[in-house]
């Protein structure tokens, strides 16, 4: 008699995953264009627990706080996935050409990446934005893509550096291709197994250092407003409105839940790939 495999099937991660993730962006989205009341109107009643006219209740000046929270995840929302852009595009670009040309290279900028990796990534954010001005959305993710690029190029040097002795690198070389061909045409997408599953992870702890700086005042600020800086001003109202901190809180949970499971089983593929 032989034992079940009790492993759970990457395809459940993946559907799961998508389903909350696409909803939750279905609802930003429509956010953007409309919300049941005016996430600005200070006109609803103070402190009003959820109920039907106000699923998420009201915050202290009366505004109604699931259409505040639908509006600051938007902002949340762009400010993870402008940041993901900027250091996925500078950690590929340094991780191609240190993984693929190796040598003088490899050892300046790997050097560089390196020094950036050895500062805490928390505190060199917030000393850039010191440096820009505190305060703009702006600033958070320049501040975040900049501190992200050390780890999308040592995944993507590390995927290079095993790739380029292939032979389908090797017959490339022989039929002529030149350095940018064999790496973009050639290398680049193959490295979809492994950039993938660490542009999840980037999102997610995009979405988590946004919300940490905001919650400490040093990121997004009104007129701006963020899930982060939220949960902060919830923060001192935990005892009279919890329903405001948890509402907030549950929703970046989700946020990163959501896509964290879509990494999981984009990994759990790419092991059964191997």
């Amino acid at each position: 008699m032989t034992k079940k495999d009790s492993s759970i099937d990457p395809k459940s991660f993946l559907i799961v995953g998508a389903v909350i993730t696409l909803l939750l962006v279905l609802v930003i989205i429509v956010g953007m264009f409309w919300t049941p009341y005016s996430p600005t109107a200070m006109k609803y009643g103070r402190f009003q627990s959820p109920s039907w006219n106000h699923i998420f209740g009201t915050d202290n000046f009366g505004r109604d706080i699931f259409s505040r929270i639908v509006k600051g995840a938007g902002n949340t929302l762009v400010i993870a996935l402008s940041t993901v852009i900027i250091g996925a595009a500078g950690g590929i670009l340094i991780g191609s050409l240190t993984g693929y040309f190796g040598g003088a290279v490899d050892v300046v900028l790997m050097r560089v990446n390196d020094a950036l990796t050895a500062f805490p990534s928390f505190l060199l954010a917030l000393l850039i934005v010191s440096l820009v001005g505190p305060g703009s959305k702006y600033s958070v993710v320049l501040a975040l893509g900049l501190v992200f690029i050390p780890s999308f190029a040592r995944v993507t040097r590390s995927e290079f550096a095993s790739l380029r002795s292939r032979n389908f690198v090797t017959g490339a070389r022989l039929t002529g291709a030149g350095h940018a061909r064999i790496i973009f045409v050639y290398l680049l997408p193959n490295t979809g197994r492994v950039l993938l599953p660490a542009l999840t992870i980037g999102f997610n702890n995009a979405v988590l250092a946004e919300a940490s700086m905001s919650f400490l005042g040093i990121g997004v600020t009104p007129p701006d407003s963020s899930l982060g800086y939220m949960l902060s001003e919830a923060q001192s109202m935990v005892s009279i409105a919890p329903w405001y901190a948890l509402s907030t809180g549950l929703s970046i949970v989700l946020l990163v839940f959501g896509v964290g499971l879509i990494g999981e089983g984009l990994q759990a593929r790419a092991k059964e790939v191997d």
